[in-house]
């Protein structure tokens, strides 16, 4: 009966650890722009669809490594954008809409971040005062992407070419 009542003990406290993991704190296009108002920060904008199994794949691995979460949270403003949302964006004096094409369409918005690339999942990367930093399309695993974050976040990019810092650059994911 002991060994019962442990392992329900257990079970309850890894359980509960899991639905306290942090995670990533997501936002909302116009939430960024007023908290940029406030703190400048570098951003990712996760561009998605409902229906990408490749961004519902990244939610589940990726985004959910501690070390990912946590250097995000600390370094960038965080955007989950769906590519086919219908509510408009007004940014930088245009509004961008949903165009329909077919069953389906796409946002204004995610053409103009993608350079009308568009592809999911796609990650792009702003400076602080929201110009395009890169464009990087596709499922990425935790450990290449810390290499990505950590390129743009800590401004390596500015004095280091891809080549040398992936070769140099000792990633805490194993």
């Amino acid at each position: 009966m002991k060994k019962i009542i442990v392992a329900f003990i257990v079970l309850t406290i890894s359980s509960f650890g899991r639905l306290n993991a942090q995670k990533i704190n997501w936002m909302s296009w116009e939430d960024m722009i007023q908290k940029q108002k406030v703190e400048k920060r570098k951003v990712i904008i996760d561009l998605y669809t409902d229906w990408c199994g490749w961004c519902k794949r990244m939610d589940k691995t990726t985004f959910r490594n501690p070390v990912i979460v946590d250097y995000i949270n600390k370094k960038y403003y965080a955007v989950k954008f769906n590519a086919e949302q219908r509510e408009d964006v007004n940014f930088d004096g245009h509004i961008f809409k949903f165009v329909k094409q077919g069953r389906r369409g796409y946002h204004e918005f995610a053409a103009a971040l993608t350079q009308n690339n568009l592809s999911y999942p796609t990650y792009v990367f702003l400076t602080d005062d929201n110009q395009i930093l890169q464009i990087f399309a596709g499922y990425q695993q935790a450990k290449e992407f810390d290499y990505i974050l950590n390129f743009f976040g800590d401004d390596i990019y500015k004095t280091t070419k891809w080549g040398q810092f992936e070769k140099e650059y000792k990633s805490k994911i194993k």
